[in-house]
């Protein structure tokens, strides 16, 4: 039996991880240098990131997470995926 195809809105899922990601660094007057900084990401892919251009590996979403002080279930949960 073929397998189902799984239909996602990858590029929307993506804007909203994103948005979520800013969100929170607003809320904690972060700037997205700051943030990078602390995640260990290059500040031009962390632009790219909140604005759903780059697909985020499993690692990095928890390394703005952790630099953030949330956990990679509440920064999930507010991106509403």
């Amino acid at each position: 039996m073929p397998r189902q195809s799984i239909k996602t809105d990858t590029e929307g899922h993506l804007r909203q991880l994103g948005a979520a990601i800013r969100a929170a660094r607003l809320a904690q007057s972060l700037s997205q240098e700051a943030l990078a900084d602390a995640s260990g990401i290059d500040r031009s892919h962390m632009g790219k990131i909140e604005r759903g251009e780059r697909n985020v590996s499993v690692l990095n979403v928890i390394r703005v997470a952790a630099a953030l002080d949330l956990t990679v279930a509440s920064l999930m949960a507010s991106a509403e995926l």
